[in-house]
This record gives C-alpha cells, structure tokens and sequence, in this order.
C-alpha cells in the first residue's frame, strides 16, 4: 500500500468523526446554517430587499422571499455578470458556473469563497467515506480519471467563468494531481469526440483505478475501448475498482456498463450541481444518499403536489417524511435565495438523512392528467430491461404523442438499443404494463380507453450522440432529458434519425 492510500485512512476515520456531531443533531445544524447565513447576506442587495434585517426564524423566511427558479432571479444575476457587488452575497463570486440548464437555457451560477469548499469537500468526503467504510485505499496509488468539462475560464463582468467540472478541475488537490488524467492539455479540448480518442490515447496502458464521469459518457469511452483493443475493461485495466458517477440514474446504464467492464466494481453515487454538492453515497449496500446538512446550504423542501400553488407548503429538513416526493428548494453562502434547483428528491431514510434523487420537477409527462414522472419511467424500463436479458440499453426518452380520435393518443418512447429485445412488441407490452404497476393515473387512461398503449419507437444506433454533438451538449455533464411535456426533443431525434 502506498503513502496516499495509507494516509487517507486517518483521514477517512478523522473526516467520519467529524460528521456524527450534525448526522446526529440535524435540525441544529440546519438552523446554525440558517442564522449564519442569513446574518451574512442582511447588508447585501438582496437582504435589503427582502427585510434580512429582521427576519429570526424560517416562517418569517417564507414571508419574505418567494421561491424562484433562475429566470425568477436573473435580475439579480445580472447585476452580478455586470461586475456589481454585494447583490446576493458579500463581494463578487470567484466564479460563475455557466451551464446549458434543461429548462433555462445558459445560465450563470454564482460560486463564493465561502460556497466553493462545498464542491471540494463534497467530492472529497465522498471518497473517504468509501475508503473508512470498506478499507479500500488501493485506488489512489493507481491513476484517476475524471471524465469532465474544459478547465479553460473566461470572464464575465471580472469574474472567471466556466463549467463547474472545469472550475473544480482547478481545485484537485496536490497530492491527487501527479495520479490525475486526461492531461490539462487534453482536458482543454473542445469537441468531445477528438478529447475522447485523445483521452483514450492517454490513457489505454495505464493504470487506471478510478473512474468517474456521467454513465452514458463513461459508456461511450468504454466502447471505444473496448473497440480499440478486442478487450473488456477489466482486461485494459485490470486494478480499476471503483466508480464513482453522478447526474443521472444509473439503473438504465447498469447492465451495460458492468457488461462492459465484465466484472462488478464498487461505486459511489454522488448529488452535484453547479448550485451546490448536496449528497453522496457513504454506504455500498445503501443506494441513499447522505445529504449534507452542515455545508453552508440551508434546505428546503416542497411537496411535489403543491410545488405549482401559489403558496406552497415549505418544510425543514425536521419536517419531511419517507417517500415522498419533494421539489427541493436551497439558499446558501454561494448567495442562492429561495433557489428552485429543479430536481425532485425522496427520502429514504431520516436516522440519518438519506435520499434519492427521483426526477426533475418540470420533466414529466401529464398531457392527459397521469403526471408520469422521471422515477417511473426509469423503474419501468429497469424492470423491463430485467426480463429482456439480451437487451442492452443506450438511451432513451418519453414524449406524449397526442391524437384527435379518442383513446388513439399515447406516450411514444424513443430508445436506442446496442442489442434490441429479441421481439419489440413484447417489450413494449411489459414496458406498458410496468407503467401501469408504478403509476395509478396512467393506469386509469389506459383501462378507461382514454390513453392507447405505450408505443416504442426503436432509433438507429449513434441516434442520441448524433442529436446531442448537433446541439453542442456531447460529453462533459450534459444529459438527455428522460420526459418531456411537448415534441421537441421527440422531433430532433426523429430529424437527426431521419425517420
């Protein structure tokens, strides 16, 4: 073993002691974030506006300050772009995160000196927890690669600008730095498809023990692998342990992947975003993540049913209850105030607090009332995928295709297999009827004649590369939306598939 892994366990077992005092004191910790944060933002443009000054406790929060998404509070974002300070936070961000977001097109998110530990330590912690929980060290005397964006920053209003992967690139510790790959060069490149032959250059004879990335693009490097050389992962390999993803679900890449490699590896699910690192697995056989209640961000959480009121219930992390879905809402030290992020999120556990993260707010489907989720629809293939073993899933997404004649309207789910199911009728049939199981409301418009039968529609291979490289979202943190309330995804991948 060498000095790193052998270090890493003291701190593992140190980092680990440290957590129980707010794993174990959850609202507390809440709500020393809350004052702490609150007390710092009261001179800030944002606090004068919203009476910082006197507010003492959540509900007179909530009385004022609104929840917003990203355009509810681009004013103030802009006056940050614009090189102003004290807007939302003491001074100016370090950097803005810029990402391509599903449903706000560009936009900027601040990172402060008092939020950017978040991302670091966010990351970092996540690996200690998995090295005090299972004694694997190992993995950091070998190489490590991260699948990323482009660490090269511009600037907006003085500020350095870039993607969060690209800006976190720039806090890698030192000590991680001499085991880190691609290259900066490399990391640098643009176009996705020349940095991954270049990635796949540099890497292919090394020794590669960690690989983080999100799956449909790990995948995608796995292949070319694999088509590089005639060999599996494990025979490229042959110490790669652990990998560690976050993004998307993993369930629809999971059969894929571990094919591909061919054998099981131990992973960790991390919860990141440019607005913040919220939660990472700190346990191999708890698919819950632990959600991080001291990080300088303060929670809140809305039943997803009322998430479209216009006064929707707020709850405290004290307040919510198992399995339920929540949109989840922050405000933090990077100067996020009633921040809708987006995503829905369900606990699964609250000794300690533990969740999944179960959809996107705006991803789904209710043309005709069923309000079909991200979670069901991933369920329902993850359990088709299962009877189907000689499938293999890429990708896949749901659109509602609406008709004038009654009952002839239905959900259309274009998916691209590497291997299709043997008889894509009976798949689609078990596709349906796993919906039907999840999702009570859909289960009433099909028996009641209302919705037709599902219907999948089997895209070419390349089809969702070929859509995303068209849109400039191949590789790094981009992802396909799995549900849509419209046709305009649909109708770029039948474009690009020329169906």
């Amino acid at each position: 073993m060498g000095v790193k892994a052998w270090l890493s366990k003291y701190l593992a077992a140190y980092v680990h002691k440290k957590q129980q005092h707010w794993i174990q004191h959850p609202v507390e910790a809440q709500q020393a974030i809350f004052r702490k944060i609150i007390s710092g933002a009261k001179h800030t443009a944002f606090g004068r506006d919203h009476t910082f000054g006197s507010i003492k406790t959540h509900a007179d929060f909530v009385k004022a300050v609104p929840v917003r998404d990203y355009e509810g509070l681009s004013n103030y974002f802009n006056r940050i772009k614009q090189g102003e300070i004290d807007i939302t936070w003491p001074g100016k961000p370090i950097y803005l995160a810029k990402t391509s977001g599903t449903t706000s097109g560009t936009k900027y998110i601040p990172i402060t000196k008092d939020s950017i530990p978040n991302h670091i330590n966010g990351a970092k912690n996540a690996l200690l927890a998995y090295i005090h929980e299972t004694g694997n060290a190992q993995f950091l005397d070998g190489k490590l690669i991260f699948l990323s964006g482009s660490p090269v920053l511009d600037e907006v209003g003085g500020i350095k600008t870039g993607r969060l992967s690209g800006i976190v690139n720039h806090h890698v510790p030192g000590y991680l730095r001499t085991n880190q790959l691609p290259s900066y060069e490399t990391n640098c490149i643009e176009d996705w498809e020349h940095k991954l032959d270049e990635i796949i250059e540099e890497t292919i004879d090394q020794d590669m023990t960690l690989i983080s990335g999100i799956p449909p693009w790990v995948q995608m490097y796995f292949d070319k692998l694999m088509r590089q050389t005639g060999k599996q992962i494990k025979d490229i390999f042959p110490n790669f342990s652990l990998f560690v993803y976050g993004g998307v679900n993993f369930e629809p890449y999971r059969k894929k992947m571990f094919e591909s490699i061919g054998r099981q590896v131990d992973s960790i699910e991390t919860f990141p975003a440019s607005e913040g690192f919220f939660a990472y697995q700190n346990e191999q056989n708890d698919k819950g993540l632990l959600l991080l209640l001291d990080a300088g961000i303060f929670y809140e959480f809305i039943p997803v049913e009322e998430y479209f009121n216009e006064n929707p219930t707020r709850l405290t992390i004290g307040e919510v209850e198992l399995g339920k879905n929540y949109a989840l809402v922050i405000n933090s030290n990077a100067g996020l105030w009633g921040y809708s992020i987006g995503d829905t999120v369900k606990f699964t556990s609250i000794k300690p607090y533990k969740l999944i993260v179960s959809g996107r707010i705006k991803h789904f489907i209710s043309a005709f009332g069923e309000h079909v989720i991200g979670e069901e629809v991933e369920k329902a293939m993850q359990q088709t995928i299962q009877k189907f073993p000689t499938a293999e899933l890429v990708e896949f997404t749901v659109a509602p295709f609406v008709s004038s004649g009654e009952g002839e309207s239905y959900h259309e789910w274009l998916v691209e297999f590497s291997k299709a199911p043997n008889n894509v009728d009976d798949f689609e049939k078990e596709l349906n009827e796993q919906l039907q199981k999840l999702n009570s409301y859909y289960d009433d418009l099909i028996t009641g004649n209302i919705l037709a039968n599902l219907k999948v529609r089997v895209l070419p291979l390349g089809t969702f590369r070929n859509y995303m490289k068209s849109q400039g979202k191949l590789g790094g943190q981009n992802k396909v939306p799995r549900l849509s309330n419209d046709r305009n995804l649909a109708q770029g991948l039948l474009e690009v598939a020329k169906l």
